[in-house]
Parts: C-alpha cells; sequence; structure tokens
C-alpha cells in the first residue's frame, strides 16, 4: 500500500471515530436529560401528556406549643411560617426563632430529617396571617432573592408556598419585588440544575379571587415566574357564603371560578392552557371543624366531599389547617364554637380530617415540581375545536342577540347566558363571575351532535303590543321568539329587558315549554 493511500485510511479511520463519538455523546446527553426532554418538548403530544397525580400535606404550625411532633406524621407537611423578623430582614419562623434558633431550640433540623427518613416530604410556606412576608421587609429583589435562597438552601427545598394575607396580597410594590425576586432565583436554580415549584395561596369566596388575588397572580406571571399552581384557602367565606350550600359545595364553586379566572390569567400572557392542566395548577386547604367565622363548621362528610372532587378533576393538590387540630376529640371540645388550636371543635377520631382529604390522594410533591408550564393551544387550534358539525349548541357570533338561558359553544366548551346579551365574548377577560354575562357549563364532550332545536309557530301567541297590558302568564311573540309575562306590565320591550334578567317582568320560552305547546 501507498503512503497516499495509508494517509486516506489514517483520515478516513479518524473520521469514523469521531462520528462514533458524536453517536454515543449524543445517546448519554439523551439518556440524562430524558426528564427535562419530556417536559420541555416542542411536541404537541409531550406537552398534552405532562400530567401528575394529586398530592396531599398538611399545614403545621411550627412554632404553636407545645411542639406537634410532624416528624412521626405519616404525611407530607407544609411547615409554617417563614417571615421577617422584627425590627430586621433576616427571614425567621414566626418571628420568634432565627433558622438557627429553630435548629437549637425546636430541634427542626433534625426533625424535618426524621421524617424525610420516613419517605414523606416537606414545602416551607412564606407569609401567613399575623407577620410581615419577606417581600415586605426587602427593598431590593436581589437581597429578597438571596432571602428565600437562604431557606431553601437550609432544607434542601423544591417546593415553596407563598401565603399571602393582609399587607402581604394588597401591597402592590411588595408584589412586583417579591415577583423579580422568585424570576431570579427560579432561573438560578434552574442554570444549576435544579427544580423550584412555586405555589401561590390566596384567599378565596365562592365567587373565586378577590381582585387582590387575581392582580398577585398576574404580577407574579408578568414577572415571568413559573407558578405551580395556585391554592386557595377554601375557608372564613363569611357573608360571600351561600348559605343554603355545604362548606364543601361552597368550596367547590369557589375552586370552578378560580379556574376561569386563572385560564383568563394565562390567556392574558398569551399561555393557552387546557381544562385539565388547569386544574392540576389548583389547590384547595379547608381550615376542619371550626372556623373563624363562628357560623362555618367544616366537617367530615365536607371532607368527603372535598376529597371526591378533587380525585375527579385531578386536582394539584390538597392541604389543611392543620395537623395541630387533627386530633381525637374531647366532650369539652365539641360544638363550643370556640377555635382552638388544638382542636377542631366537631367529634372526630385522632388524624381523621387527614385521612378523608388524603384518600386517593398518591402523587409525589418531588415529582410535580418538575412541571413546566408550556403553552398546549394555539389560537388557531381553539377556533378549530369549534366544528358546526359537533357542537350540540350554536357556535357563539359577536353579532348574535342571546336571550338568558341560551347555550352557546366557545372554544370547545358550553357557555350558558345569564341574561341579554350581545357582542360580549364568553371567555372575554373580565375575572369578576358578577361582571360577565356567561357561566361556563362545561366542555364539549367526544362525540356529541347537535342538539336539534325547536321552534314556535310564528302565529302561536299573539304579537306583543305596547298598548297592551299584561299580567302574569301571559304569552307573547316578539321577532320570532315566544315570551312569557312573570308580572304585570305595559310597554315592556320582552328582547330589551332581558338585559337584566332578574328585574325584566319577560321571559323567554325554555325548550321545554316549546315543545309542549307543539305536542298539543
Amino acid at each position: 500500500m501507498s503512503n497516499d493511500k495509508k494517509n486516506k485510511s489514517r483520515r478516513l479511520s479518524l473520521f469514523r471515530c469521531l462520528v462514533v463519538l458524536v453517536i454515543i455523546g449524543g445517546a448519554v446527553t439523551l439518556f440524562l436529560n430524558g426528564d427535562k426532554l419530556v417536559a420541555t418538548g416542542t411536541k404537541k403530544k409531550e406537552v398534552k401528556q405532562q400530567t401528575t397525580a394529586p398530592w396531599f400535606a398538611s399545614y403545621v404550625d411550627t412554632t404553636l406549643t407545645p411542639q406537634y411532633a410532624f416528624e412521626q406524621y405519616a404525611d407530607n407537611v407544609v411547615l409554617s411560617f417563614v417571615v421577617a423578623q422584627k425590627n430586621g430582614q433576616k427571614p425567621s419562623w414566626g418571628a420568634a426563632y432565627s433558622l438557627d434558633e429553630a435548629s437549637n431550640d425546636l430541634d427542626l433540623d433534625r426533625r424535618i430529617a426524621r421524617l424525610r427518613q420516613k419517605g414523606s416530604e416537606i414545602i416551607v410556606s412564606f407569609g401567613g396571617l399575623l407577620n410581615d412576608e419577606l417581600a415586605l421587609a426587602y427593598q431590593k429583589p436581589a437581597e429578597l432573592a438571596k432571602a428565600y435562597k437562604s431557606v431553601i438552601d437550609r432544607y434542601e427545598l423544591n417546593t415553596i408556598d407563598l401565603d399571602l394575607e393582609n399587607k402581604g396580597l394588597t401591597d402592590k410594590e411588595a408584589g412586583k419585588r417579591r415577583g423579580e425576586a422568585l424570576a431570579q432565583l427560579q432561573a438560578e436554580q434552574k442554570k444549576a440544575n435544579k427544580k423550584l415549584a412555586i405555589w401561590l395561596t390566596l384567599p378565596a369566596t365562592p365567587k373565586g379571587l378577590t381582585k387582590d388575588g387575581t392582580d398577585a397572580v398576574a404580577t407574579l406571571l408578568t414577572a415571568s415566574v413559573d407558578l405551580a399552581g395556585v391554592n386557595i384557602m377554601t375557608m372564613n367565606y363569611g357573608d360571600s357564603r351561600d348559605k343554603k350550600l355545604s362548606m364543601a359545595e361552597n368550596s367547590i364553586n369557589a375552586l370552578k371560578q378560580t379556574h376561569r379566572q386563572l385560564k383568563i390569567l394565562y390567556q392574558e400572557q398569551d399561555i393557552n392552557l387546557t381544562n385539565e392542566t388547569l386544574w392540576t395548577k389548583l389547590g384547595a386547604t379547608p381550615m376542619i371543624g371550626q372556623n373563624d367565622v363562628l357560623s362555618e363548621v367544616f366537617t367530615l362528610q365536607d371532607a368527603r366531599k372535598l376529597n371526591t372532587f378533587a380525585k375527579k378533576k385531578n386536582l394539584g393538590r390538597v392541604s389543611m389547617w392543620s395537623a395541630n387540630r387533627d386530633r381525637k376529640s374531647r366532650e369539652s371540645n365539641i360544638n363550643t364554637q370556640v377555635v382552638s388550636n388544638h382542636a377542631t371543635g366537631v367529634k372526630q377520631e385522632e388524624g381523621e380530617f387527614a385521612n378523608l382529604l388524603k384518600e386517593g390522594l398518591t402523587g409525589s410533591i418531588k415529582a410535580d415540581a418538575k412541571r413546566e408550564t408550556v403553552s398546549e393551544l394555539s389560537e388557531e387550534e381553539l377556533q378549530k375545536a369549534d366544528d358546526p358539525a359537533t357542537s350540540p349548541y350554536e357556535i357563539w357570533q359577536e353579532a348574535g342577540v342571546y336571550l338568558a338561558g341560551t347555550k352557546v359553544v366557545w372554544k370547545h366548551n358550553v357557555y350558558r347566558a345569564k341574561w341579554w346579551t350581545k357582542g360580549e365574548a364568553p371567555d372575554s377577560p373580565v375575572l369578576q363571575s358578577s361582571e360577565i354575562p356567561w357561566e361556563l357549563v362545561g366542555p364539549v364532550l367526544p362525540g356529541e351532535k347537535p342538539l336539534p332545536k325547536v321552534q314556535l309557530p310564528a302565529d302561536a301567541y299573539l304579537q306583543w303590543n305596547s298598548e297592551v297590558v299584561y299580567h302574569s302568564g301571559d304569552r307573547v311573540m316578539f321577532e320570532g321568539v315566544g315570551y312569557e309575562a312573570k308580572w304585570w306590565n305595559q310597554g315592556e320591550n320582552p328582547e330589551k329587558s332581558g338585559a337584566n334578567s332578574d328585574e325584566a317582568p319577560w321571559q323567554a320560552l325554555t325548550q321545554a315549554e316549546i315543545k309542549e305547546f307543539l305536542k298539543k
């Protein structure tokens, strides 16, 4: 063989070796980063399959005396609350113990290690009702991020909880600092190949989050914080509670309304999430037993009902306030209407609320922390979902006029008009449900077909006349629609008065009433 051929052979062998090394290197990278690729992949299937099972974790009042032995607990815990020191900026437990003092005086570090030895997980909650959340004490986002990180590093956390109440919720400048700090912290953790899930815990009513609550969520999203979810305090509703419904039913309504609000808040950030994904970004935390509002008691039956709903919707998390209170009752504590830190005030066995609320919730906090929020649906896909051939009701149109009770389909969901409406989209970005004319009924189901709509003949009833006096029960026709008078009226246009259905003297005939007429 000539020298030229030998040199060519050597060059070819080196090339082949490089190719083999590249292939092997790529395979190793794929293996080592498999979780990351699944979590952030751009393929639509990978994004939609990114699911997690609901998990349960009880709040523990860490500094309450006598101490609660959470290290002997069988469940995950949310240790509460890390706040600013009095007259200082350092993080502390309940403004009473520095992190070092908590280790020495409460043996906190060792107890956390013992709980983890048993296989349970911990979250640390910042804020709460009584003291200052860290963002109120630090004026520079970088220093605030460093304070959060000191707690995260000390307790080796993959998930934190921000319980925002009072000034911690309403101070807008503190909210902006918090958003900048948390976004910076998440970026740093990601660069270090670490996960940091952030849950926002907020007060709510059966109508959803308050404006302060939606503002807090919007502030964090605008700052590019990737929220693991919003955990609502399903407790202490006061005058907002529907007294005809149980505490669990009021809480379920609060979750449904917060789900609607979250959808809008993410859409405003150009992040379109499926209804299923949005449920995994929601949590519920009831105050077990006697609430601070003395007329409100969250019962064992309420716990069962809330747990059933959580499993049905694949809720992200369920918690409770608090493990300290979930104790076997004594007769002297039952039905006293006294709020105790150590008892629920209802008849129960030891740990019974936790057992009911966690039943079937087998998810892992660590696994949940790996999720990243990725827009799942493009605007084009949302529009494509509305197919007249499969939609059970007509598709909403901007020029359409819709009477109270009318159902329409919009972006693959069914909505019902609460009052007469025109030009207001069912998913318009209005956060308070009392201000929008539509209520969400639910998604269009697979395999649904258009429902036949029956109409009255044009001469079914006399045409409405502005000069005629009408009494309760009288029926008329107006522009092809049948109406029935609810009370005495004259000169009240049936269609236009539908803009406020409670005060309108007319109501449109339902499909059932029209069908009944046609049978005659």
